[in-house]
């Protein structure tokens, strides 16, 4: 059902394209009012405006829903990989354990100073 909807969306994608540059400008109405050879079209002088219109229009609602129910696939499809047990990373307090430890170990051995001492020399 998912591969279907991407291929109808995929579909009126490229026929919106094609129908929006099919489409004449509104500066071409003045041209045709003149002889520009519009009443020769397939669609009359007039024809072809409202036609093109109502197509695109059909063709962009098609395309909305088609663009929503993808969506609502998308969401269910990450619902289920939720659901699927993929690890999430979570926070807590085992991740400074490992740093705890190290920080313990290191008071137990007293460091060596220079002179052979052991510990660090008191401040006066």
């Amino acid at each position: 059902m998912e591969t279907l909807v991407v291929v109808v969306h995929v579909v009126i994608a490229v026929a919106l394209v094609g129908l929006v540059l099919i489409q004449q400008g509104k500066g071409a109405d003045a041209g045709a009012a003149f002889g520009g050879g519009a009443s020769q079209t397939v669609f009359g002088s007039q024809g072809s405006g409202s036609f093109l219109t109502r197509v695109t229009t059909i063709l962009a609602i098609v395309f909305f829903v088609t663009s929503f129910s993808l969506a609502v696939f998308a969401k269910q499809r990450a619902e289920v990989a939720g659901e699927a047990g993929i690890p999430v990373v979570e926070e807590s307090s085992d991740v400074a354990a490992p740093v705890e430890q190290a920080a313990e170990k290191d008071a137990a051995q007293p460091a060596e100073a220079e002179g052979g001492e052991q510990g660090l020399p008191e401040l006066e």
